[in-house]
């Protein structure tokens, strides 16, 4: 009996070290405490390196054992940690760390030999101190209230310095700033002195010893926090945006023409993401409607003849406004495989300046990066270009196949300087005319947040640079990274000039859609200066009214001039772009009255009776100077709406939510969520669902 029980025993204690040791799939959802999904939170099995971060949804997946212990970490929260037990499925709520957030991380950017400072936290700047001065110090910079405020730092403008070094010499400390949990990197210290100091409840500084004990050694150099009253202060003010005038309708008598390049840039919907993830107010103009509806897939038929696109367009009632009607004009670049396209020579330009240390600029970008790599070719080149202070090549032209050796260069980089851009462009576009592939993929694609300060660095110099460029026959793809400095007009100016594309990446997930959906997209031109010409019949349609595209506009006689620059279509791309008719007769206050005019006569020609409208297409082919054009004539026919059109419009209609726009009507986020609900379709990717999430999200903090 007995041995029948110590048998027993040893049964049970090899069964559980067997189950125990048994590598499993944990997956589960992290929320705030308003069960809200939390993305970007850090999960790692504790001890080990073995780990991930929570995905758009809250959702993560990692392999563990029974035993193990999670770790979940999130800037602003409590850190919790959850022992792995029986269950595959952990879910957990965070809660938020009000006092975290007032002594945040601060990176400083210092030379290799750095004087250590003693230890010593210190409130330098308290409420009623910033009260009594603010009469006078409403535009002041907080780093001139700092001044003389702490033993062992002096300040000077937006600077921050160990006191008693040469002011002249290139060891200077600059710690860096950190606004109610948002860092504020080094190029963008001048975001400071716009702080409201009436607005501000404390500042706190750390010297570089305290500092480095608490935080690690990325912040030796000190930190200083600042705590706002409201504690969600929206650090947008050093990022720049093109002023885009909306549309207004046009009547068909005086002006039956509209042209405008296309544009199959998508920065615009994952910037304006990033916003209502971060729960901060969108920028008015940040919101670039046609960039949001291209951001979407739609099912378009795959071109059949000899042009490298199709055409598709349809009518339907306008969901907001029962006296309209909405036409959508779709086009569908032809899709090749990976192993279709030709063979690449590819030129990464990175942006390695201080301003890209942050989290979400170099280390997300190397990661990106990584997913393109691993895509590569045997017949495909990539060198690695990089510029801070000034440029310099990383790695010279290396074979596809030779994906250690590339993966090893990216791996290496690390930020600090200045931001010399035009300097880079100069090395990388030289670089990759020295490769060059004939019949071939040549293009540079830049990574920054656009932040250049150095050598060529306004709009107007950069279009001129790239101008110059691109007659090289190399193409320019731009991708931006980053936030608080985010340079979204410059970027887009240098993807338009230069035959490209824009995106804004902002996760993981964006690179994947980026690097892996659109793999081809992204980097294979197969139509260039691709330009619309609609031309509305008068008998039909009484005035009209583009949405989106107000940068992209072109004057009536630039379609026919092959010298005028538009935009670029890559395979399997998709661009859609949204008209608000008016039909004849129909009354409405968008309206003014009618103009009399002598010499012209406005008498509708009925000829065309059963026609809408007449669409014209004109684009080069990649290699080609000499523009193609396509006829495609829209009939008077209104159709029910097309699940595709349905989701394509409730884009549109949160854009104009979000630009307050004066053709909204008396709509809601409501109906934008009851029309992208009916257009939702089949969404195998998921991205029609994140976009009803971030409609939610943007409902909830109105």
């Amino acid at each position: 009996m007995i041995m029948k029980n110590v048998t027993f025993l040893w049964l049970v204690v090899l069964m559980t070290t067997a189950l125990t040791a048994q590598t499993r799939k944990i997956t589960g959802t992290v929320t705030d405490e308003a069960t809200s999904p939390l993305p970007g939170v850090n999960v790692v099995v504790k001890g080990t390196t073995t780990g991930t971060q929570t995905d758009f949804d809250g959702n993560y997946e990692l392999m563990a054992v029974i035993g193990d212990t999670l770790e979940f970490k999130y800037l602003g929260y409590i850190s919790k940690e959850i022992h792995v037990g029986a269950f595959n499925i952990i879910n957990i709520t965070m809660e938020a760390d009000y006092a975290a957030l007032e002594e945040v991380v601060v990176v400083g950017y210092a030379t290799k030999t750095v004087k250590s400072m003693t230890a010593a936290v210190s409130t330098v700047v308290s409420e009623a101190r910033i009260r009594k001065n603010k009469k006078n110090a409403y535009h002041q910079s907080l780093a001139d209230q700092l001044q003389g405020k702490v033993i062992g730092v002096a300040s000077n403008a937006s600077e921050v310095k160990e006191r008693g070094l040469n002011s002249n010499k290139t060891n200077e400390k600059e710690p860096l700033y950190i606004v109610d949990g948002v860092p504020i990197q080094k190029q963008n210290n001048r975001v400071i002195a716009q702080l409201n100091p009436d607005a501000i409840d404390k500042i706190n500084t750390y010297k570089g010893y305290k500092a480095k004990q608490l935080f690690g050694k990325i912040a030796k150099d000190g930190c200083i926090v600042i705590t706002t009253k409201k504690g969600n202060y929206l650090i947008e003010n050093d990022e720049n945006y093109a002023q885009l005038s909306e549309n207004q309708f046009e009547k068909v008598a005086l002006n039956p023409l509209s042209t405008f390049s296309i544009d199959v840039d998508k920065a615009g919907y994952s910037n304006v993401r990033r916003f209502v993830n971060n729960g901060q107010k969108v920028p008015v103009d940040a919101v670039k409607i046609e960039e949001m509806v291209n951001y979407f897939a739609y099912e378009y038929a795959q071109p059949t003849d000899e042009h490298p696109f199709s055409i598709h367009t349809e009518a339907a009632s306008t969901p907001w406004n029962p006296n309209s009607k909405l036409v959508r004009i779709g086009l569908q670049g032809k899709e090749y495989v990976n192993e279709e396209l030709p063979a690449t020579n590819l030129t990464f330009l990175i942006d390695v300046s201080g301003s890209m240390s942050s989290m979400n600029k170099l280390p997300l970008l190397k990661s990106a990066f990584k997913l393109l790599v691993n895509q590569l070719r045997e017949k495909d080149n990539v060198a690695i270009v990089v510029y801070a202070g000034a440029a310099g090549v990383v790695l010279n032209p290396t074979s596809g196949s030779n994906k250690e050796k590339i993966l090893k260069a990216l791996n290496k980089l690390e930020a600090g300087g200045s931001t010399a851009g035009g300097a880079g462009i100069e090395l990388a576009y030289k670089l990759a005319e020295q490769n060059f592939k004939r019949k071939g993929n040549n293009r540079v694609i830049l990574a920054t947040d656009g932040d250049f300060n150095v050598g060529a660095s306004s709009n107007k110099e950069m279009e001129k640079l790239i101008e110059e460029k691109r007659k090289s026959g190399v193409f320019l793809s731009v991708l931006g990274f980053g936030m608080g400095n985010y340079k979204d007009s410059k970027l887009e100016l240098l993807a338009d000039k230069g035959n490209g594309n824009h995106a804004y990446i902002d996760t993981m997930q964006e690179a994947q859609k980026v690097f892996g959906k659109e793999f081809g997209g992204t980097l294979y031109t197969i139509a260039k200066d691709v330009k619309i010409q609609v031309e509305f019949n008068p008998a039909m349609v009484q005035a009209y009214r583009l949405i989106g595209y107000e940068n992209r506009l072109l004057a009536d006689e630039d379609f026919v001039d092959d010298t005028k620059d538009a935009g670029e279509l890559g395979s399997g791309h998709t661009v859609t772009a949204l008209y608000e008719v008016i039909p004849t007769g129909v009354q409405s206050d968008y309206l003014k009255d009618d103009i009399d005019l002598k010499y012209t006569s406005l008498e509708n020609n009925n000829n065309f009776s059963n026609e809408l409208l007449t669409v014209k297409f004109r684009y080069k082919k990649p290699e080609g100077s000499q523009s193609i054009e396509m006829v495609h004539v829209l009939n008077t026919e209104v159709t029910e709406m097309s699940t595709d059109f349905k989701f394509a419009a409730s884009v549109a209609l949160f854009g104009m939510q979000l630009k307050k726009s004066a053709y909204r009507s008396n709509t809601s986020l409501e109906d934008v969520l009851t029309l992208a609900e009916s257009g939702r379709g089949d969404d195998k990717s998921g991205y029609r669902a994140e976009f009803i999430r971030l409609v939610n999200a943007t409902a909830s903090s109105l």
